[in-house]
């Protein structure tokens, strides 16, 4: 695979580097992300790394830390640590015997669970690109992608059967992750794992890569491809801001194909933290897990914890999430009635991050800011440089709206079709346009490319929807621009209301036009059952008109 020639984004200059790295040093050996284990460990740990690279090597280095503590809880019980390594080691070595090696693609289409550990860690352990898959992809869509990445294996859970045979018919090799009676023979993962040496395998020629997807909202999706990092200055610049702790149980209720559950499966690897599976998004199953293993923390966009806090407002008495300290949230904006909610529900443990496939982390705020500016995203994380430019590039005044343009220790590649996100100053763009307040704390307006202009007024419609969020009777809302011969565009909602509210147009209109600007009032609501969404949890707007609706 030929990755696509972009502009060089320059490193962070010296004495800022120097000065971020030794910060995350600290911070991640205050966390336990490192330390804590004698020479000889630390000589093999380091061994791995240099092997298979820090991502590569983590189920190596988590399986030297921690043992046989328990790793990963799914609906198959309780891996240890050492045993989830061993199981990769395993994959990894019968593939190498079946001719796969570096540079290879590995696709994995799985949902959450130890198979997607398995084939990912395997994949890098072989040197090779994981191109991590998403589960809605119809077959002709995953045949597509499959051979626009280069992959050469799909890995895939029973399901997903019949999107797995559209990339058969290109002769590559299936592998079946997840059966749904258990079996374990021809063709699956674990017959090959169970018929392979657990021993490591021989360091190959390059470390391994892994291409993420964009969500794909606006079209097909892209792959994000990600080379390993080779500082702690990310992952110290999460546990700086998050308090997590060793060994304390992590639920993951988004997809790991997804950047946000794949960034923090890997924390919890190294950490030492047993982290929960669920094949599925259930709002009661996931508090239900929260409960029975005394969680700590639990990760969730926006719309899960949403659906999370209407299950338990409707249980007879609330859960018992006592051992719960902190909820990462992201993926989309979660909107200043949402954090409202969940500090008024469940006191203070949102921690609100705002990044994307390209950009990565660049900003998380912590229920302290939620609790002063539920609408603020925060400041920047360790390592990321952020500012806020006008249309002439220049960077915008405080509490100005402009194109958001981020600089990190984590730089985003390019597509692996080609092409890739402007880049000024060294900085690249984020797609978002935003503000930052006199503390330096960032607020997301809205997509660079979603604004209107309706009779010569500027409208951003995620201001309008999150306006709108906070209305008692509504559930989820959705705003767009649609053509208008007389303004040019105007402003079309699609909300969906409480069950047994009976919210209308004009009740709408009016709790728009008490709080904002005239020019802000939706000139067209409509009322749906619910808003098309994607597995990571974002509104899918093109699809919006495709939903019959009565539009008052």
């Amino acid at each position: 695979m030929t990755l696509p020639s972009l502009p060089a984004l320059p490193s962070v200059p010296s004495p800022d580097r120097v000065r971020d790295e030794l910060r995350a040093l600290r911070a991640c050996r205050r966390s336990g992300v490192v330390g804590g284990t004698g020479p000889r460990a630390l000589a093999r740990i380091a061994a791995a790394s240099r092997a298979f690279g820090l991502v590569g090597g983590a189920s190596t280095q988590a399986a030297i830390r921690h043992g046989d503590r328990p790793a990963v809880i799914d609906e198959r019980g309780t891996l240890g640590f050492r045993e989830l390594d061993e199981r990769s080691n395993a994959l990894a070595n019968a593939w190498r015997a079946r001719g796969l090696g570096a540079g290879d693609g590995i696709a994995i289409l799985t949902r959450n669970h130890r198979g997607f550990y398995d084939a990912f860690f395997a994949a890098q352990k072989l040197g090779a690109n994981a191109v991590l898959m998403n589960t809605e992809f119809a077959g002709p869509q995953l045949r597509d992608v499959f051979v626009r990445e280069g992959a050469r294996v799909l890995v895939h859970d029973d399901e997903f059967a019949a999107a797995a045979a559209a990339v058969g018919d290109t002769g590559a090799p299936l592998w079946r992750s997840w059966t749904d009676d258990g079996s374990i023979g021809d063709g699956t993962v674990e017959s090959l794992i169970r018929g392979a040496s657990p021993e490591r395998p021989p360091a190959p020629s390059r470390h391994g890569t892994f291409i993420i997807l964009t969500s794909g909202t606006t079209g097909t999706p892209k792959g994000a491809n990600r080379r390993q990092p080779t500082t702690l200055t990310l992952t110290g610049g999460i546990v700086q801001a998050i308090p997590f702790r060793q060994h304390e149980p992590l639920l993951i209720c988004p997809p790991v194909f997804h950047s946000l559950g794949i960034a923090y499966l890997m924390l919890a690897l190294t950490m030492g933290m047993p982290t929960i599976l669920q094949r599925r998004f259930r709002p009661d199953d996931a508090l239900d897990a929260l409960v029975q293993h005394r969680a700590a923390a639990v990760v969730a966009v926006p719309v899960m914890v949403s659906r999370m806090l209407d299950a338990d407002a409707a249980r007879p008495s609330p859960a018992d999430l006592s051992a719960l300290r902190i909820l990462v949230t992201g993926g989309s904006q979660v909107g200043r009635a949402l954090a409202v909610r969940t500090q008024e529900q469940w006191g203070d443990v949102m921690y609100n991050l705002y990044g994307s496939t390209e950009v990565a982390l660049a900003t998380i705020a912590n229920p302290e800011q939620l609790r002063r500016a539920p609408d603020t995203v925060g400041p920047p994380t360790l390592g990321t440089r952020l500012r806020i430019i006008d249309e002439q590039e220049r960077e915008a005044p405080t509490g100005v709206t402009g194109r958001i343009v981020v600089r990190n220790v984590l730089p985003f590649e390019g597509y692996t079709g080609g092409g890739g996100k402007p880049v000024v100053d060294g900085m690249m763009a984020s797609g978002d346009v935003g503000h930052v307040d006199e503390n330096g704390w960032l607020y997301i307006d809205g997509r660079d490319d979603s604004m209107i202009v309706s009779g010569g007024e500027n409208v951003f419609p995620d201001e309008v929807e999150d306006h709108i969020a906070g209305h008692p009777d509504v559930v989820e809302v959705a705003a767009v621009g649609v053509d208008d011969d007389t303004y040019g565009q105007r402003l079309r909602v699609y909300v969906v209301r409480r069950d047994g509210a009976d919210l209308d147009a004009d009740a709408v209109r009016a709790y728009v036009k008490d709080h904002l600007a005239r020019y802000k009032v939706p000139r067209d609501v409509a009322f749906i059952d619910a808003l098309p969404r994607n597995p990571t949890g974002k509104v899918v707007k093109r699809r919006l008109g495709e939903i019959e609706a009565v539009v008052e």
